[in-house]
């Protein structure tokens, strides 16, 4: 049912965590099926230095959040941006059709914490 990818990413996710002083947070979440996600971005010269995320959730929602903070660090905010519910399903090697609502929610989540990362650095300019 889930790639060996998906499983990997599930069973030890990367970048876990919180950043105190991120410049950016998102939050966003499924009232059908439960999933929470938030994440944390560090930004310095434009791009994403350090990226952290806390899902509630399933094994899915938990790998896809993880696959989206490894394909956004290192790259501008805008490539980051343009980052898709189907770049993270790819990078996992596929994902359940039924579980597809996950990759969705991981895009978002970097989408609102970049979003939110806007905001203050426009209100600070």
């Amino acid at each position: 049912m889930y790639s060996d990818k998906v499983m990997e990413h599930f069973t030890n996710p990367r970048n876990v965590g919180e950043i105190p002083d991120a410049d950016g947070i998102g939050e966003v979440g499924n009232a059908r099926c439960g999933d929470i996600m938030k994440m944390w971005i560090k930004v310095e010269n434009n791009i994403i230095t350090d990226i952290k995320f806390k899902t509630f959730g399933c094994g899915a929602a938990i790998a896809t959040s993880s696959m989206i903070t490894e394909l956004a660090i290192g790259k501008t905010v805008e490539e980051a941006e343009k980052i898709t519910n189907r770049d993270v399903a790819e990078a996992l090697e596929g994902l359940p059709p039924v579980k597809m609502h996950c990759s969705n929610l991981a895009a978002e989540a970097l989408g609102a914490a970049i979003a939110d990362y806007r905001k203050r650095t426009a209100s600070t300019a």
